[in-house]
C-alpha cells in the first residue's frame, strides 16, 4: 500500500509537507504543491478513510513517543504520560501514546495515520536518530530531554547537569571526600541517553571542583542486585562515606543492603538521590533528594507544543532548575 512517506520521497519533501499540501491547513508554495500532486497521481496515493478531521483539517491530537525500552523506569514514564494527557485535555487535545521503538520514518507514518498535529518525544538520546525528521520547520514537536545538538529543536527537561552538581555540592559541604554515583542501568548509558549523561557530567564536574575522590557505577535496576553492588562498593572503596543514587528501583534496596553491611545511614554513609519526592520519603530513613519533576515536565512540554501549533515562537531549550530537599539521610562527616 502506498503511504504518505512514499509520496514525500517521490516529491522530495517531508511527510508533513505532503499532509499540509493535501489538507490546505498551512501555506505551501505552488511549486511544492504541484510536486506533491504529481507524486500523488503517479503513485495512486489515497489518504486513509477517517484519517482527517472535519473539513479536511487535522484533529486535535498530540502524540507522545515514550518507548518502553530496557532500563526505562516505567512508573516515571507513566507519571509523565498522565501529566501530558491531563494538560493536553485542558487545551482540548487528545493524546496518542507510542511505546514502540519508532525510527524517523516510523514516526512520520504514525503521525500521519493518526492525524496528529504535533509530537512530544521522550527518552531522548545525545545523538538521537529520530531528530533529523523533527528539524523540519513544518514538524511541530517538543523534546522532553536535551540532545548534544539542540539547534533547530524545542527541548524541555530537568537540568540534570545542575542536579548532579547540587548533590555533590551538598555532600562536599558536609565534609565528605569520597563519593560514588550509582547511576542508571548500563543499557541507558550504552544508548547515550541524554539525561543520564548530563547528570554524570554534573556529578564529575562538581566532584573535580571540590577535589573529591569519586567513582561511577551503572546500576542493574533489579532490587536483588543491591546486596552485591553494596558489597562491591564497600570492598573497593573503603573510604566511601557518601553516595548519589540515580536509579529509582535501587534506592530503598541499596539503603537496606548498606545497613546489613553495618553502615548506618547517615552516621556512616550519607545518601542522596535524584528521584520523585514520594519515592525519597519511602525508605526507613527519608532521603535527601533532588526532585524529579515528571508532572511539571509533561505540562511544560504540552504548553510549549500548543504554543508552537499556534504559531508562537518557543525557546530552544527550557531547563527546570533542580530543587534539593535535605532530609535525614545526610549528615556531616565525622572524622576520627
Amino acid at each position: 500500500m502506498v503511504g504518505i512517506t512514499d509520496v514525500a520521497r517521490r516529491a522530495g519533501v517531508s511527510p508533513s509537507t505532503v499532509s499540509y499540501a493535501l489538507s490546505g491547513k498551512r501555506p505551501i508554495s505552488e511549486e511544492t504543491r504541484r510536486r506533491v500532486e504529481a507524486a500523488v497521481r503517479d503513485l495512486g496515493y489515497r489518504p486513509r478513510a477517517g484519517a482527517r478531521g472535519p473539513a479536511g483539517g487535522r484533529r486535535n491530537v498530540l502524540a507522545l513517543a515514550a518507548p518502553l525500552r530496557p532500563g526505562v523506569h516505567i512508573p516515571v514514564v507513566m507519571r509523565l504520560a498522565v501529566s501530558v494527557v491531563t494538560t493536553a485535555r485542558a487545551h482540548d487535545h487528545d493524546v496518542l501514546l507510542l511505546t514502540q521503538e519508532e525510527a524517523e520514518e516510523g514516526l512520520a507514518r504514525a503521525l500521519d495515520a493518526a492525524s496528529v498535529g504535533g509530537l512530544l518525544l521522550a527518552d531522548v538520546e545525545l545523538h538521537d536518530p529520530r531528530l533529523p525528521r523533527l528539524r523540519f520547520p513544518d514538524s511541530p514537536s517538543v523534546l522532553i530531554g536535551v540532545p548534544a545538538n539542540p539547534r533547530g529543536l524545542t527541548c524541555v527537561d530537568l537540568d540534570f547537569k545542575a542536579a548532579g552538581e547540587a548533590c555533590v555540592n551538598h555532600l562536599a559541604g558536609l565534609g565528605h571526600r569520597t563519593v560514588a554515583l550509582i547511576g542508571s542501568p548500563p543499557e541507558v548509558y550504552l544508548r547515550r541517553t541524554a539525561y543520564a549523561h548530563h547528570l554524570m557530567q554534573g556529578f564529575t564536574t562538581a566532584a573535580a571542583r571540590h577535589g573529591l575522590t569519586t567513582s561511577v557505577h551503572p546500576g542493574d535496576p533489579d532490587p536483588a542486585t543491591a546486596p552485591r553492588l553494596a558489597e562491591r562498593l564497600v570492598r573497593d572503596h573503603p573510604a566511601l562515606t557518601a553516595v548519589v543514587i540515580h536509579n529509582e528501583p535501587l534506592l530503598a534496596p541499596l539503603i537496606t543492603a548498606f545497613e546489613h553491611l553495618g553502615l548506618r545511614v547517615p552516621a556512616d554513609l550519607s545518601v542522596t538521590a535524584v528521584c520523585p519526592d514520594d519515592l525519597a520519603t519511602t525508605p526507613r530513613v527519608p532521603v535527601t533528594s533532588v526532585t524529579l519533576p515528571s508532572e511539571e515536565l509533561g505540562a511544560r512540554a504540552v504548553d510549549l507544543l500548543i504554543q508552537k501549533l499556534h504559531g508562537t515562537p518557543a525557546p530552544e531549550t527550557t531547563l527546570l532548575p533542580p530543587r534539593l530537599t535535605e532530609r535525614a539521610s545526610t549528615s556531616r562527616r565525622v572524622t576520627a
